[in-house]
């Protein structure tokens, strides 16, 4: 790989952050640890920006960044790809952390943990006035545990909005009738993108049963909102009679569901398992790992292996990958912490093939490494994690790693 002059980004860095990274990207902490397939080269664009969560890119080839925590006082970056294999700085701005971000009809829309922002974009879409944005939703459910706002917008002005569960699930509230967790949070909220000062209880339930959504998209072949689920924890912690130490590392799956206004997922009381290709009924509400769940319940598109994380969600539209990427899933697997006794997993992205609005086939490996190697798949050693997934004007893929703040650019050439 080339090296880069990275000397006008790390002074920048230096301001902003209070320190840099300037060494050449070669090594675990750069690319040249990242397996991809033939074809397919990758830049580092950017390095210790902090916490980058996920990232919008408009037209231009600006790439926006949220910070799941502000630094320096700033929560979101703006980074420019020079289209050369180099991010030039633009700007910082945002008092706030948080994860959502998004560009749609002239706004850049911004979440922290609690609110939903929105910022008028010019012609070329710079944000007009940083420091003054639109509250757009204020007052989210947010009690720490699930608590970031991952947001999507569609095509008729509502903006869609995650709501994670404050618990795993619910067995705190065990003396209660039903789950009052599903009151307000679980689910996922829609509201109008172009109304201002909106609680949630002027937002509509779209979706309930949803323990915790982080990657979400709106799927423009089947104009319908797709999302990633994490599933529960602690299956043979909780019930060790019915759960083997392995399965409960395997189980419950990490779930891609299409929704409709109206759809109940099921959580708490329902869980799917990957392998026998099943909605199961919560050990907690007289499941032993077989009884299939009440057929109210949505099943997934696609099961994927438990305890993943899967933060980031794309569905490519582009043109510069080869055709069998078209209109398919790319997947931002942010790792796991609680498979043991197996190994840990996860820390990569993957693709999901699509045809006709429908995934087929197996899943695949996309992009691999991000973790720096065997010796750092645990959370707090993973060098990066990948978390956020953008699509470039020119059909590049961009990735964003909230542990070691890097932005990566993925291309093809033939």
């Amino acid at each position: 790989m080339k090296k880069k002059n990275w000397i006008g980004l790390c002074l920048f860095l230096a301001v902003f952050a209070g320190e840099a990274s300037c060494q050449d990207k070669e090594g675990p902490s750069g690319t040249s640890s990242l397996k991809l397939p033939a074809g397919f080269q990758v830049n580092v664009l950017a390095d210790q920006l902090g916490s980058a969560r996920h990232i919008a890119v408009s037209p231009q080839g600006d790439l926006f960044i949220k910070l799941n925590s502000a630094r320096g006082g700033k929560g979101i970056v703006v980074l420019h790809d020079e289209g050369n294999g180099k991010a030039s700085v633009k700007r910082s701005f945002g008092d706030y952390g948080g994860t959502g971000i998004a560009i749609k009809n002239g706004y850049l829309y911004a979440s922290s943990n609690s609110d939903v922002y929105r910022y008028k974009l010019n012609e070329q879409n710079e944000v007009v006035d940083p420091e003054h944005p639109e509250v757009v939703i204020s007052g989210l459910t947010s009690r720490r545990t699930h608590n970031s706002k991952s947001i999507a917008l569609d095509n008729e002005g509502n903006i869609y909005v995650n709501v994670g569960a404050y618990s795993n699930i619910c067995t705190e509230f065990e003396q209660q009738d039903g789950c009052p967790v599903l009151q307000d949070a679980a689910g996922i909220w829609k509201f109008k993108a172009d109304r201002l000062n909106q609680q949630q209880s002027d937002g509509v339930r779209y979706a309930t049963g949803l323990r915790n959504v982080v990657g979400l998209d709106w799927n423009q072949q089947l104009n319908q909102l797709v999302v990633m689920q994490h599933g529960r924890d602690r299956l043979h912690d909780l019930f060790p009679d019915l759960y083997t130490e392995k399965q409960s590392a395997e189980l419950p799956a990490e779930c891609m569901f299409a929704l409709k206004e109206g759809d109940n997922v099921g959580w708490p009381y329902v869980y799917y398992d990957w392998q026998q290709k099943k909605n199961l009924l919560g050990p907690e509400h007289g499941g032993d790992g077989k009884k299939e769940a009440d057929p109210k319940f949505l099943k997934p598109l696609v099961g994927y292996p438990g305890h993943l994380a899967p933060n980031g969600l794309l569905f490519y539209t582009g043109d510069q990958f080869p055709a069998r990427y078209k209109n398919g899933a790319f997947i931002a697997f942010h790792g796991s912490w609680n498979r043991a006794p197996e190994p840990q997993a996860g820390y990569f992205v993957v693709f999901q093939p699509f045809e006709n609005g429908k995934p087929v086939g197996d899943w695949e490996i996309f992009a691999d490494g991000f973790a720096g190697g065997s010796d750092h798949m645990q959370p707090g050693s993973a060098l990066h994690r990948p978390c956020g997934l953008a699509q470039g004007p020119d059909g590049s893929l961009y990735v964003t790693d909230d542990a070691g703040g890097t932005v990566y650019k993925i291309t093809y050439k033939k």
